[in-house]
């Protein structure tokens, strides 16, 4: 019953959720996370899921003895190492979750921002990252045209970057909240292996506004890969998406408590 406002509030509206971290690699949150897509889907929300795969990347180009080196918290991406990426992050990733989404009972269907060429891109520093992208357009019609066909678009980051070039390697945390500003959604999630923002004490920072995002920032509160997941959610926030969550990916349900209780369990940015 405490959830039935929320439900209400949210049905028919888009919710935008960035799929990485733990609850991708750990076999049970895996489930839970199906779960509570499923259920959202099942009471009238729209999600949307965008889905990184780093670590499985790693792997297979350490199999291939590929080497890859990162810069400012980007991989380099060379044509081999994005063929790598196609064929982890397109391949073996999206279908699982896809599959993993169909058997619970949703109507999942996967793909990139290849098909239909419905992300677009150009090389965000060729000399320095290679084939990494900055998105430039966005056919949202795509997606919206999935979501009135009752589908949940699984999408990996990779985007196109025109004929008979191998396409450009998309952070995910840039795609999602792109993708989010696009669909006009309401709220943006990004599953982390943290508790969210977290303060100088590695106390829980509930909620926060643009603000005080950029005190702590200055103080080195908020550093490392945190710092493109906010960079992500003020980009989404000032394209018109309602309100961005960080939070914990690792706690199973994770996302059923941040929409659907009054407390929530991870950082709000307003």
């Amino acid at each position: 019953m405490d959830a039935l406002p929320y439900i209400k509030h949210f049905s028919k509206k888009t919710i935008v959720i960035k799929y990485g971290g733990s609850a991708q690699a750990d076999p049970i949150l895996k489930e839970k996370f199906a779960q509570d897509i499923v259920l959202l889907y099942l009471v009238g929300i729209k999600p949307v899921i965008i889905h990184g795969g780093g670590k499985k990347i790693n792997d297979f180009l350490d199999k291939l003895e590929i080497k890859s080196k990162f810069v400012d918290g980007l991989r380099v991406t060379n044509e081999d190492v994005m063929e790598v990426v196609e064929m982890v992050l397109g391949g073996s990733i999206n279908k699982e979750i896809t599959n993993l989404l169909n058997h619970h009972g949703a109507k999942a269907i996967g793909m990139t921002g290849k098909d239909a060429s419905f992300i677009e891109a150009k090389a965000l520093d060729k000399q320095k990252y290679g084939l990494v992208g900055e998105i430039t357009h966005i056919n949202h019609h795509v997606i919206e045209e999935l979501i009135a066909e009752k589908f949940i678009p699984v999408i990996a980051p990779i985007a196109s970057g025109g004929v008979n070039h191998p396409g450009f390697n998309i952070n995910a945390d840039l795609a999602a909240s792109k993708i989010a500003v696009s669909l006009n959604a309401e709220k943006i999630i990004f599953l982390t292996d943290t508790l969210g923002i977290l303060d100088k004490n590695r106390e829980l920072l509930t909620t926060l506004d643009k603000e005080e995002i950029k005190e702590l920032r200055d103080d080195g509160v908020i550093s490392g890969g945190m710092i493109p997941k906010t960079n992500a959610c003020l980009d989404a926030l000032e394209g018109g998406v309602g309100s961005a969550h960080i939070i914990d990916g690792r706690v199973e349900h994770s996302i059923l408590l941040e929409i659907f209780t009054k407390d929530g369990i991870g950082t709000k940015i307003r």
